[in-house]
């Protein structure tokens, strides 16, 4: 087996968050910026993917600690979809993607990586944006700075959310 390491990434694992770190977030309002939260509102907040899939992965997290999405409120629900509507037009119009992946992963089973508290991925897409090394040597490679991306789509978010359901 062959191994890569991945030292900018060890501390996720050396971070000691008590209890889950999506409430630890929510909580904190304090700590936005720390934390990469590009939006927050009653319902529930918009952080960015500390481990992206590709620049600019964000995540919307309702404030409601649940790992079932049928036990979420539907006024939160409903609140979480429109923001992902916006959060799409923000990407596309505002962030330039070609594409954008959407996904919820229920359940550790699902694929989850903190199943104990849902969250909705938002993953911009550029035709091209993978490369040989992902196929050959299962690893991403960014030509973009995460502290950058996090300033622009910050600076994109009072033009695209809250949004109208035009």
């Amino acid at each position: 087996m062959d191994y890569m390491y991945a030292p900018w990434r060890s501390q996720y694992f050396l971070e000691n968050v008590e209890g889950c770190v999506f409430c630890a977030i929510s909580h904190k309002p304090d700590n936005d910026k720390a934390h990469h939260v590009l939006y927050r509102d009653e319902h529930c907040f918009i952080v960015m993917n500390r481990y992206p899939y590709t620049p600019g992965h964000f995540m919307l997290i309702p404030h409601c600690h649940t790992d079932s999405l049928e036990a979420l409120p539907s006024q939160t629900w409903l609140h979480v979809s429109t923001l992902v509507q916006c959060c799409v037009r923000l990407v596309k119009e505002g962030f330039g993607a070609h594409g954008v992946n959407l996904g919820m992963n229920l359940g550790k089973s699902g694929g989850a990586g903190i199943a104990e508290h849902i969250h909705y991925h938002v993953i911009p897409r550029w035709n091209g944006d993978t490369n040989f090394i992902t196929t050959v040597a299962h690893t991403r490679v960014y030509g973009s700075d995460f502290d950058a991306i996090y300033e622009r789509i910050k600076a994109l978010i009072p033009n695209y959310l809250p949004c109208s359901q035009n």
